[in-house]
Order: C-alpha cells, then structure tokens, then sequence
C-alpha cells in the first residue's frame, strides 16, 4: 500500500480524458510526480499545462500504447526523469462494438492493440523497474491499475471486440497480482473495473490511426454505438469520483475496483451458469427493456 503520496511518481496512460485525466488531477494535488502519456496531443497538451499550474513536475509524452517501442521510449524516460514510478496507471482505452462475427481483422487490430497490448507494455515495462527499486530500499511501495471493465466480467451481447480486450485485463491483473505476492510484499496490484461512467470512451473512433481506420459501419456497429453514447452519457457516477477510488485502492492495497458495486449482482449471476453448468443467462436480465429494445433493432427488416 502507498501510505504517502506527495513526491512520489505516477505514470498516468489515457492521461488527456476521462480516468486518467482526473487521477492526474488527484495527483497534482497530492504532490505527485506526474508521468502522462496520450495519443491525443492537444489533449495531453492541456493536461500537462493543468498539472503544471497547480505544481506538479509533468513529463507529457504523445504514446500509443499499443506501439512496444513507443512504450519502452516511454519507460526509458520515466526512469531518466524520475527513476522506478510509485503509481502506474495502465488506463488508455477505446470502445467498439457490433455482432462478434462482424467486426474486421483491424476492428480487433486497434481495440485489442490498446486495451489489452497497452496493458501487457505497462506491465512488462514498469514492473521490473518497480520490483528493483522495492528492493534497494524496505520502505518503497509501488501499486499498479489495470483498466478493465464490467465487460471484463460480464458479456453484453453487441460488444464481443470490447468484452474480449477486457476479459483479458482482468485475467491479466488478476495473475499480476497473484505473481506479484510470490516475489514481494512492496509492490501490488489492482484492476479497476467501471460500469457506464461519461469519460468519452465512446468517442474513442476520434484517435483510431489511419493505418486501422475503420469500414463503413455495420448496421450492429451502428446501434451498439448509439446505445452506449446513450449508456455513456447518462451515467450517475462521475470520472472523479471512479479516479478517488483508484488512489482508495493503492491506499488501502485492494484489488478489485467497482464504479458501481450493485451490478456485481450480474457477475455473481454469470457465476452460478458457470458452476451450474447453466445456459448463459442475459445480461440485461434486470432491465429487459433494454435487450428487448437491442433485439427489435437488429431483427428488424
């Protein structure tokens, strides 16, 4: 657990919006060292300067997180301007949606490259430098967050590419953690798992390289995008309020990290198909209306 946050180091990825732009913000003001990284400029830009007023020493880096050898330029840097981070927060993400069958070999290309690759380049990266410098000094603490999702713990139908990318973070997190507490006590992990929270990660198509870019859309593509701006837009539970819970977490050394804890009633129900070997049930069991609506719009003529 980290107990004292001031002058310690954050490696912030996704850093321009939404959790990594708030968990930055936290860390200006915890006198944090601040490490952030986006593939938008003129986002990262504006983090960068709004760190720096409020006091932080910034190192701003445009990464694509899915580039290894942008991320090891990345970790290269980290340890020249201010040695083994205390705080990594593997956050950068983007959104896709549509039937499983119909997403493109570059639909899983971007989606899997930034959620899961970015993820697998900050743990193979900061992890051995945070392990050496846990043991060169007993008192230092470091904590890692993966971002995954509700959909890494549940399969809404429409939203496989996305479901798939953070299935494995949380696998991923969850065998870090595992493999952290064989080696060391100093050092941890957690997985931060949000429900429908506005962070913009349904504009994520906005920074999708040209090289990836995207077909014309499918007619699933379509409504599964409508769907969750909707979802997106109308969350109850803010962006600053999920980044506390990050900085609670590396506190207080605990792993799994809820926006909203109610719909661990649904994970708990995928649970029992699984040990009861039952059909999978719907994920939209508790409000009907919405896979009733999902279903109308794609059987229909």
């Amino acid at each position: 657990m980290i107990d004292d946050f001031k002058g310690k180091t954050a490696v912030l990825t996704g850093a321009g919006s939404g959790f990594g732009l708030e968990c930055a913000r936290i860390g200006a003001r915890l006198g944090m060292n601040l490490v952030l990284a986006d593939v938008q400029q003129n986002a990262l830009d504006a983090a960068a300067a709004e760190a720096q007023a409020a006091g932080a020493q910034v190192l701003a880096r445009k990464v694509d997180v899915s580039n290894a050898a942008q991320m090891e330029q990345l970790a290269a840097d980290v340890e020249q301007r201010f040695g083994a981070p205390h705080l990594v927060f593997n956050n950068a993400g983007v959104g896709a949606g549509g039937l499983v069958w119909e997403n493109t070999v570059k639909d899983w290309e971007w989606v899997l490259g930034v959620n899961l690759w970015g993820v697998i380049h900050g743990v193979r990266l900061f992890t051995p430098m945070m392990l050496a410098a846990a043991k060169k000094d007993p008192a230092w603490r470091g904590h890692i967050v993966n971002t995954a999702s509700m959909a890494g713990l549940l399969d809404a139908p429409n939203m496989g590419v996305y479901n798939v990318s953070k299935h494995a973070v949380v696998s991923l997190s969850e065998t870090l953690y595992q493999d952290l507490a064989l080696v060391t006590d100093q050092v941890s992990a957690s997985v931060l798992c949000p429900f429908f929270v506005p962070t913009g990660i349904n504009q994520s198509h906005r920074n999708r390289p040209g090289e990836l870019s995207a077909g014309k859309p499918t007619r699933s593509q379509l409504i599964g995008q409508a769907m969750t701006d909707k979802a997106v837009g109308s969350g109850k539970v803010t962006a600053a309020e999920v980044a506390q819970k990050v900085f609670d977490a590396a506190a207080e050394r605990q792993f799994y990290i809820y926006s909203h804890p109610k719909a661990i009633a649904s994970v708990q129900t995928r649970m029992e198909d699984i040990m009861l070997m039952r059909n999978p049930t719907d994920p939209f069991a508790g409000k009907p209306e919405i896979g009733a609506q999902l279903k109308a719009a794609l059987r229909a003529d």
